[in-house]
């Protein structure tokens, strides 16, 4: 048992600016999912901004419970939360429930979204795996187990089907190999061998997720309405200009162009931006950058190599997570359905960002004293 005087230690040592940073971007997304859902006094979506609260303070409780508790002891049972995690992705594709043609939710009393956990799993024991004594990337034998690592959730994700999610744990395992010397050559050979896959990639793909695809390339041929989403997007983000047009009057939004199912999840930017305009989003990605500041530091700071590789992987994981949700509200890339990480609607992705954020900020409570 931890004694009463050592928490209060640790917690002397948080980097506080972090925890700010956290906070602000959780209370701001719950402010602007109840704009999101305002025009719906009479439908459920009202309501989401009340369960993203209760999402939002069970995360905190995680974030510092996982900051307290040394990164270390979870370092060394990674294998175990990289294998329930698995298990959980292949209990989602057997008993999930299948909603839109696809099984991505779990019910174990309260739903969860498995692949969000698996995230985390992976980058916990990529890290750990990494980091054991002898292990080099200069060797083959572990740059393939990386990969298989990798390739495990990869898969689980891709079979939900579930692939903004699964391309994310790409650029993350790659953060993480390259932060532990993975020689150039290899990691030119492994992009070029997934360049090689993409026609195999296109086959495999679903029917709409090909359309989504060339409706974004070509949407003048597109015989559907593939692209609303992205239009009414694009035309709330622009129409916000400067100081924009004030909360709970982004017409986008009130009006119903921007659909409700998705506001509040993968297109909270567009809602922001629209009622903050140019000035709000600066505010926000003013906190995304100081929040990556504050990732990187620990990570250069970090005392052993478990911590160093940890924080890489959770930089890159969530950069690429903010650096698509706002391509993709934009009109810069198709819509990949990637939530913005503590602003968007979202109990498991929002448990698993302030997861990962907590053990990031435990690295940082033990870092080298300068």
């Amino acid at each position: 048992m931890i004694s009463h005087a050592e928490v209060f230690a640790r917690v002397k040592r948080m980097d506080f600016g972090m925890l700010i940073c956290v906070l602000a971007l959780g209370i701001i997304g719950v402010v602007f999912i109840y704009s999101a859902g305002y025009q719906h006094m009479d439908r459920p979506v009202h309501l989401l901004y009340k369960q993203q609260i209760r999402w939002v303070l069970l995360g905190l409780v995680i974030y510092l419970a996982s900051a307290i508790v040394d990164y270390e002891v979870l370092g060394r049972k990674a294998h175990w939360v990289y294998l329930g995690a698995v298990v959980l992705g292949v209990m989602v594709l057997l008993f999930g429930a299948e909603i839109n043609n696809a099984k991505r939710w779990l019910d174990l009393g309260i739903r969860v979204q498995p692949a969000e956990f698996m995230k985390a799993g992976l980058l916990l024991y990529l890290a750990a795996f990494l980091s054991q004594p002898g292990r080099s990337l200069q060797d083959l034998p572990y740059v393939v187990a990386s990969l298989f690592l990798c390739g495990i959730p990869f898969i689980l994700i891709v079979l939900q089907p579930d692939l903004g999610t699964a391309m994310v744990l790409l650029p993350m395992t790659l953060g993480v190999m390259y932060v532990a010397r993975l020689p150039y050559r290899s990691l030119i050979l492994i992009v070029v061998i997934g360049l090689l896959m993409l026609p195999l990639g296109w086959m495999g793909m679903k029917e709409y997720q090909r359309e989504r695809l060339t409706s974004f390339l070509h949407p003048e041929d597109s015989p559907t309405n593939m692209n609303w989403n992205k239009n009414q997007s694009e035309i709330a983000v622009g129409s916000g200009g400067l100081t924009g047009k004030g909360y709970l009057k982004g017409t986008q939004n009130i009006l119903g162009f921007l659909p409700a199912t998705v506001a509040p999840t993968d297109f909270i930017y567009s809602v922001i931006a629209e009622e903050t305009g140019f000035l709000g989003t600066i505010v926000i990605l003013s906190l995304y950058g100081y929040l990556f500041f504050a990732i990187t530091r620990t990570a250069i700071r970090a005392r052993d190599r478990l911590g160093r590789y940890f924080s890489a992987g959770a930089l890159v994981l969530l950069f690429t997570h903010v650096l698509v949700n706002i391509a993709m509200t934009v009109g810069l890339i198709p819509i990949t359905g990637l939530p913005l990480p503590l602003l968007s609607y979202g109990g498991s992705f929002t448990l698993s960002t302030l997861l990962v954020l907590g053990l990031v900020q435990s690295v940082y409570i033990r870092r080298i004293r300068q």
